[in-house]
């Protein structure tokens, strides 16, 4: 599954589930004028103009009412375009410098940190992680062939089904997240099936600090970051701290701080930058530029692995023609994606200090790809829309039907007293699907992400639509439920 999908694929499936059962049965960055080339949109070469690709944003905006994105566009060894559209959650304008947190985007640093110590020669990809991380254990003896190119390739058969990834994702520390792996087991064993899980990129930080000799923020800071000019950019939130991001209700973008437990600074996720920084980011990418690694170690993360379509920090996506490598991002309050084109040398990353049910960013990257082979982008937009638009509705009707359920819970309860068991039961039990849907909800989000750990305080993040429908959903099937046993005992006993 393309890694830019799984969280919109995953959660639209719990939708159109919830949408089933839920209703109980109670019956502007450029100044100077563009020329003729640019107001066509192109360039004299053919390329997409800095003007054209700032319309698209521009209206892009519009079209998805995301309240803030920061995007940079580049080709081979420059930026042809970095700016910022909307507002953060003080107000203020976003920028091409505005610090975002770009979640599993931070895969692809970690990397190439890993790779630094490679072309050091202080690791080795296919030498076992325990060599240099003797604090790895795992309650399965197959974890002593984890190598560190399983890690990287997210095929070293640790899955978040088989591990305390509640109790690693609570620790403070790279080694005390490794710590809380060791009663885990693994799913597969190393190297012969792809599973994606956080834990894997965790390790791997952990072991550049080992091997590093410094703080995993701190070598990435000065091996990564200070190379490519990235100063915009840190590892976590201690040196710099975007503005809390949006969530969607029903279409009102409200401001929420990101959960503590997931503001780690790790290898997974822990990366805030900007699009500036980006930029020099998807410059070194494509081979251009500064290059803190080897070209053929650069070639080694980009390579798909095996057993899967993912290198090492990269996965593979074919989009409007073109072979991307790409990544998505996507915390609880903000969502970011970045990919790069091999065979023309663009870039291109799109972060939003939003998330919502429906990932905008994939359709945005979608416009400028198409723009980047002289097509027309689509409008992007419509689909966060249109989903929290189906839930609301969903959410009425179910609150209707309930209040219903119960005004009408005595007249039931007259017609269906002394009539056969069957039909009885079927009437008290057809308001409690709904019910055994919310009970389920965080497994059954678990099973559609493929296995990843879902909590009760995530689904009140960017699934909140979905949660509050069953929530009314649940809450309207159970009343009906209670008040027909209330009238059925009612009418019973003055008989």
């Amino acid at each position: 599954m393309s890694l830019m999908k799984r969280k919109l694929s995953g959660l639209a499936g719990a939708t159109a589930l919830a949408v089933a059962l839920t209703v109980p049965a109670s019956a502007p960055s450029l100044a100077a004028a563009p020329s003729a080339a640019a107001r066509a949109g192109t360039t004299a070469t053919g390329d997409p103009s800095p003007a054209a690709i700032d319309a698209y944003l521009a209206k892009a905006m519009r079209s998805t009412a995301l309240p803030g994105m920061s995007v940079v566009v580049t080709h081979n060894g420059k930026v042809v375009h970095a700016a910022g559209y909307g507002h953060d959650s003080a107000g203020r304008p976003i920028t091409g410098s505005t610090p975002m947190r770009v979640a599993s985007l931070s895969k692809s640093f970690t990397a190439m940190a890993v790779m630094t110590l490679v072309d050091a020669g202080e690791i080795a990809l296919d030498e076992p992680v325990a060599r240099w991380l003797p604090e790895f254990r795992m309650a399965d003896p197959r974890a002593r062939g984890v190598t560190v190119r399983h890690l990287l390739n997210q095929t070293s058969g640790i899955t978040d089904g088989t591990v305390d990834i509640r109790a690693a994702e609570s620790a403070t520390t790279l080694t005390g997240y490794v710590a809380a792996l060791s009663t885990g087991t693994l799913a597969a064993d190393p190297g012969t099936r792809y599973a994606y899980c956080n834990a894997n990129y965790e390790l791997a930080a952990r072991l550049v600090e080992v091997t590093g000799g410094l703080p995993f923020g701190e070598y990435v800071r000065r091996r990564i970051f200070a190379p490519l000019g990235m100063t915009g950019s840190a590892v976590g939130d201690r040196t710099i701290m975007p503005e809390d991001g949006f969530d969607s209700l029903f279409g009102v973008w409200t401001a929420r701080s990101e959960p503590r437990a997931f503001l780690y600074g790790g290898g997974a996720g822990g990366v805030i930058t900007t699009a500036a920084d980006m930029g020099r980011w998807l410059i070194t990418q494509n081979g251009y530029g500064n290059r803190p690694v080897r070209p053929r170690s650069l070639l080694a993360m980009h390579a798909p692995s095996a057993v899967g379509g993912y290198g090492m920090g990269w996965g593979r996506e074919s989009l409007d023609g073109a072979e991307l490598l790409v990544h998505a991002g996507n915390l609880f309050t903000y969502t970011a994606v970045q990919a790069i084109v091999p065979d023309t040398g663009y870039g291109f990353a799109v972060m939003t200090n939003s998330a919502g049910l429906y990932d905008d960013t994939y359709d945005v990257l979608t416009g400028l790809v198409a723009m980047s082979r002289g097509r027309a982008p689509a409008t992007p937009g419509g689909g966060r829309q249109w989903v929290e638009l189906t839930l609301g509705l969903t959410a009425l009707a179910a609150a209707g039907l309930g209040v219903l359920g119960v005004l009408r819970s005595r007249r039931w309860a007259r017609r269906r007293a002394g009539g056969p068991a069957w039909r009885l039961t079927l009437g008290l039990v057809t308001g409690l699907p709904p019910v055994a849907l919310l009970a389920l909800y965080p497994d059954l989000i678990s099973v559609l992400m493929n296995g990843r750990t879902v909590t009760w305080e995530q689904l009140t993040y960017h699934a909140a639509p979905l949660t509050v429908t069953m929530a009314v959903a649940a809450a309207a099937g159970a009343a009906t439920t209670v008040m027909r046993l209330l009238r059925l005992r009612s009418v019973v006993s003055s008989r």
